[in-house]
């Protein structure tokens, strides 16, 4: 039988589908505008967990994923629970706020801060052009600081917070359907209290209109389905293809971004350039590399 090393069109699918959620999720937090960004991250905590967990069950991972979930993977867990839930409660106040271009430079430059970070903590080797790629993404960032032309605290708390959930996800022993399972576990004690805390106060979003309360309910659906549909990429395709692919997100966000009317500056225009660039370059890197290995 012929053998081809054609992509895997199916996770093809999966990667690009995954992304173009994450794209377009802007247009969903910019609809619950009118509920506090810490009410829709309690929210979209619950109703994971709601989702996950009989799935787990009905794949019948349950016994496997507590195994795992022990000793030090649990306290690694522990950490990604606190760092996917400042990720998520930044990405929710900026799109809430009207900073979804700033979002969307974070999601750009967060896979060099991934690559500067496994050169500082895992002791990976950095490539000339990995360097370089770095350089530019740097320099964009000082530039749009110092100008004081958009919130770029954002864009460093939603880069670095991905980026190091990134980190302690890769050497926690745990699948990515189990650990994100875990880690919403983890986190709903503190969701649930806060929505209850929020009904009794009066101040819940929820129950204010039909149009409302459909949309907190659907949280699960469009936290698990994207993470679900990614995890299932990563395991049909190459790291090179997702990473040329992963850009679809923030692509996708800075056209929101105009779309809801966000003013663009000339420091955006010159930020982006440079982040651009560098981006550019560190995919063409990673393809070179991963060609190299063939």
């Amino acid at each position: 039988m012929h053998q081809t090393n054609a992509p895997d069109r199916a996770g093809i699918a999966l990667a690009i589908g995954s992304y173009a959620i994450w794209g377009v999720l802007p247009i969903y937090f910019h609809l619950l505008s009118g509920v506090p960004a810490l009410q829709v991250l309690s929210h979209r905590v619950v109703w994971s967990v709601v989702l996950l967990v009989p799935i787990v069950l009905a794949l019948r991972r349950g016994r496997a994923v507590l195994a795992a979930a022990r000793g030090r993977t649990l306290l690694y867990l522990i950490a990604s629970a606190a760092l996917i839930a400042v990720n998520w409660l930044v990405y929710i106040w900026a799109v809430q706020h009207g900073h979804v271009l700033e979002a969307s430079l974070g999601y750009f430059i967060n896979p060099l801060v991934s690559v500067a970070l496994g050169i500082l903590v895992l002791g990976e080797r950095l490539r000339r052009l990995q360097g370089v790629a770095i350089g530019f993404a740097g320099v964009g960032v000082v530039i749009l600081a110092v100008s004081g032309g958009g919130a770029i605290g954002i864009s460093i708390a939603l880069a670095l917070s991905f980026a190091f959930y990134g980190l302690v996800r890769k050497v926690a022993a745990i699948d990515a359907l189990g650990g994100l399972t875990v880690e919403t576990v983890l986190l709903t004690p503190l969701a649930a209290g806060w929505l209850l805390h929020a009904a009794q106060a009066g101040t819940t979003g929820f129950g204010t209109s039909p149009g409302t309360n459909a949309l907190i309910l659907a949280a699960g659906v469009i936290t698990a389905t994207p993470l679900l549909m990614f995890a299932a990429a990563t395991r049909r395709l190459p790291l090179s293809m997702m990473g040329l692919l992963q850009y679809i997100a923030p692509t996708l966000q800075f056209c929101v971004a105009l779309a809801l009317g966000e003013p663009l500056h000339l420091v955006h225009i010159v930020t982006f350039a440079l982040i651009w660039t560098g981006c550019a370059l560190f995919t063409w890197d990673s393809v070179r590399a991963a060609r190299a290995r063939i």
